[in-house]
């Protein structure tokens, strides 16, 4: 890597103002809705988070949301246009649950735990968070440096490097993140579960390896 490396925004600590960062590239604003309409998205998107979870995507349908909602399915598709449309939405949604999770949310993941025991939460929760959503996830991929503009992934980046600095772990934190958060990669995590037959528990307990060499590191002279 070439030059150094600029540091990450600082996430919001508890208290402070904020908005969920969305699954879109840096530059590209998010859409602003009146009330009203704001309310009826996340009427929809709390109903299809309800048939992901039960249903898996494969048999989510926009027929299936708007029943869930207790609306006409003209309304799902003016809202979302089309079933991908539903899909990315959904996973934008999804992403704002989890960010609340980590910035604002009970321990051991939110504040108020320790800086190790946040760490040890968060990469489980990413991989859980992401499972369900693969597909759609690595479709989206057109770009292979598209991810690390996304403001979603920026504000994770930025997280993980807080906790590392609360940590006074040994080398570049911001780098260090980089390396935890390539391990519970979608892509990767896909391949190691999927093509090799590996059991997410075991990916789990190698983040927990990974943050505990980390943070018992000895001190360099």
């Amino acid at each position: 890597m070439n030059g150094p490396v600029p540091p990450p925004s600082r996430p919001s600590e508890p208290g402070e103002e904020r908005t969920h960062l969305p699954l879109a590239p840096a530059g590209e604003p998010p859409e602003q809705l009146r009330a009203d309409a704001a309310r009826n998205r996340t009427r929809l998107l709390d109903a299809a988070s309800r048939l992901l979870t039960g249903c898996g995507a494969a048999n989510l349908t926009m027929e299936s949301v708007a029943n869930a909602a207790g609306v006409g399915k003209g309304t799902v598709f003016r809202r979302f246009g089309d079933r991908t449309g539903l899909l990315l939405a959904l996973l934008d949604h999804r992403e704002g649950l989890l960010q609340a999770a980590f910035l604002s949310g009970p321990p051991p993941m939110g504040p108020g735990a320790p800086a190790a025991e946040r760490l040890h939460a968060f990469g489980p929760a990413v991989m859980r968070h992401e499972r369900g959503h693969h597909e759609l996830i690595l479709a989206s991929r057109t770009d292979p440096l598209r991810a690390y503009a996304v403001p979603a992934n920026r504000l994770r980046l930025s997280h993980v490097t807080m906790l590392l600095r609360q940590l006074d772990v040994v080398g570049n934190p911001e780098l260090l993140a980089h390396t935890l958060l390539g391990s519970v990669d979608t892509a990767l995590v896909h391949y190691l579960t999927r093509e090799r037959g590996i059991a997410l528990d075991q990916l789990e307990q190698a983040w927990h390896d990974l943050v505990d060499r980390l943070v018992q590191a000895p001190p360099q002279p």
